[in-house]
């Protein structure tokens, strides 16, 4: 991914756009720190279409019996 001082948007903005539309997304940096990303509006459909979690849950078909029993292991290191 490309990165491009805040400046440079500015004065590029154009020719930004047309690489950003061509597949190529860009962060904007603002004193050297990553700021925002711009990306074009197609790849933004496909984030906005991505599924968080409670979405995947509740469009579970079947029973929470279905569900096979979580493996459970402890975190801690064996003591010796």
């Amino acid at each position: 991914m490309r990165e491009i001082s805040l400046k440079d948007a500015r004065t590029t903005l154009s020719a930004l756009l047309d690489q950003v539309v061509a597949g190529e997304p860009a962060a904007i940096t603002r004193r050297g720190r990553k700021q925002a990303v711009i990306l074009s509006f197609q790849d933004y459909e496909k984030l906005a279409r991505v599924p968080n979690i409670g979405q995947l849950l509740a469009a579970f078909p079947g029973d929470e019996d279905d569900l096979p029993p979580r493996l459970i292991r402890s975190v801690r290191k064996p003591e010796p």
